[in-house]
């Protein structure tokens, strides 16, 4: 059972009596519907609906537990200690470093929404229980289009359909209000979202994250995480498919590639101007 040690994430636990209605207040995450043994991702919004802080949330008993990469976990904790006010919440940092584990045993831990949308089921548990090698995990999250801040895209460069949360458990249509829901709610209704994640397979190893993917000279998006000859990139769906229905030939740099979108997503590649869908 494939199990590996992510060291540079971290843990921030929210608890008090007035803990859930905080949270199902201002992250896109619907709370309510958050079971017991799963992990669901989740993302604090800007006004303007874009990723300001990315994570993936589990219950702990009464608690929550909000995991995310280190390099936000200060500034996150900032911010919603100020959202937080007068509330009845207690906030604090958790220990260092989450393991993640599939293909086995995985009892005990929460069940991560994004794996299981593939037929997955990966666990995320607090503290050290692995040794995989992290490559092993990054070529499973490519190979199943999950995409992380860092690796995959900027924050506060991005709206959370760009990413499928909108599809993999993360961003709720139906709850009430919290911080940029408007702008998404739109988005949603009114099929706008042209960038999705894509997953990228080329003939030989990819080039190293950040170089542009092109159809005929034209921008597509940018590489993201990449392992070998298989990657991840945010791309213009619109101009991918059309491209691929007049047999343009599509590169990330000087590599032909070819595009995919994740199966359980359910998307297509149009091949007009018009939204794909599901």
């Amino acid at each position: 059972m494939p199990a590996v040690f992510l060291r540079n994430h971290s843990l921030i636990r929210v608890g008090g009596a007035e803990a859930q209605p905080f949270l199902q207040n201002l992250i896109t995450t619907d709370i309510q519907l958050l079971e017991t043994d799963e992990a669901r991702p989740g993302a604090l919004l800007t006004p303007q609906g874009k990723i300001l802080f990315d994570f993936m949330i589990w219950r702990d008993g009464d608690n929550f537990l909000i995991e995310t990469d280190e390099g936000q976990r200060d500034a996150l904790l900032k911010r919603l200690t100020m959202y937080k006010l007068r509330a009845a919440v207690t906030l604090s940092m958790e220990g260092d470093g989450v393991t993640v584990s599939w293909g086995g045993d995985t009892i005990g831990a929460p069940t991560d929404a994004r794996f299981a949308k593939a037929g997955i089921h990966l666990v995320r548990r607090p503290g050290q229980d692995g040794s995989d090698d992290s490559a092993t995990y990054d070529a499973l999250r490519i190979a199943n289009g999950v995409a992380v801040s860092g690796a995959d895209f900027a924050l506060q460069d991005v709206f959370p359909h760009d990413v499928l949360m909108d599809l993999n458990g993360g961003l709720s249509f139906k709850k009430g209000c919290y911080v940029g829901q408007e702008v998404v709610s739109r988005m949603q209704h009114r099929g706008t979202a042209r960038r999705r994640l894509a997953l990228v397979k080329g003939t030989t190893a990819l080039p190293v994250t950040g170089t542009e993917t092109t159809a005929a000279g034209k921008p597509l998006g940018t590489l993201g995480s990449v392992v070998g000859d298989a990657g991840l990139a945010i791309v213009r769906i619109d101009r991918a498919g059309e491209a691929m229905a007049a047999g343009t030939p599509i590169m990330a740099g000087e590599t032909p590639v070819s595009l995919s979108l994740p199966q359980w997503s359910g998307l297509i590649f149009p091949s007009t101007a018009d939204e794909a869908t599901a």
